[in-house]
């Protein structure tokens, strides 16, 4: 038996315990523990595709066991992430209005779990999804959240997006259906390192970059730096397939 062939699945289960951290830290307040824990999962998650390349490991135990791990650390510790914030915020309203309102609202952002779930098992059975995806991945969605709250979590003046009661349920059910949407989003992993077959790859890249320049200039957090390219990059997709549907 190859030990090689359980690197990416180790991996994977490393990409896993970083999620699980992730969730209890997040139910705990401890917020910027849980984002570089989600980061961290995300690089686990890129490096056991790429392990599983380099070492021809595939196999159908580590696409299940990658699904399963997404599903905790891009699905259900950035639900939990915007549910403490959320909670943060409803408590000392819970007393002073419509207390069965409010408790149902604190629970709108699980469904960013909940539909996380459900795009991880139409990946999987999805023949279309082998360069690209359909509907925004997981990762990338985990992300974004993650860098919102840490990058906010520096500036008050986002308070009032932050401390009201409709703008975290109105983005969790936003966030989720494009989880599950037919909206085609580009891969960033290269299958060759051609211009013309990876033209809007290297143009996604360079205005990242570029980015970066107003964002060191501003002396903001890195966290906007890299909400504002996957922002960008849901935009982008977003508006090029109401484009080509029109």
């Amino acid at each position: 038996m190859r030990l090689t062939k359980h690197i990416p699945n180790t991996i994977t289960l490393v990409n896993l315990f970083c999620g699980i951290l992730a969730v209890i830290f997040g139910l705990k307040g401890w917020l910027h523990f849980s984002v570089y824990l989600i980061i961290a999962a995300a690089i686990f998650d890129f490096f056991d595709g790429f392990a599983a390349r380099l070492l021809k490991a595939y196999s159908p135990l580590g696409k299940e066991l990658d699904s399963l791990a997404d599903l905790v650390s891009f699905g259900l510790a950035p639900s939990i992430l915007i549910y403490y914030r959320f909670s943060s915020y409803l408590s000392p309203q819970i007393h002073s209005g419509n207390m069965v309102l409010f408790e149902i609202l604190s629970f709108t952002p699980l469904l960013i779990a909940l539909f996380s779930a459900l795009r991880l098992a139409k990946f999987n059975i999805d023949t279309r999804q082998t360069t690209d995806f359909i509907g925004l991945a997981t990762p990338a969605n985990a992300l974004l959240i993650a860098m919102m709250l840490h990058y906010s979590s520096y500036n008050v003046k986002f308070d009032f997006l932050f401390d009201n009661l409709w703008f975290f349920p109105m983005i969790s059910v936003i966030l989720s259906l494009l989880l599950v949407s037919e909206i085609p989003m580009f891969s960033l992993k290269f299958k060759s390192l051609k211009f013309a077959d990876n033209k809007a790859k290297y143009l996604f890249f360079i205005y990242s970059t570029l980015l970066v320049i107003p964002v060191a200039a501003t002396g903001s957090k890195w966290s906007l730096w890299l909400f504002l390219v996957l922002f960008s990059y849901i935009v982008y997709n977003t508006f090029k397939y109401l484009l080509k549907s029109r």
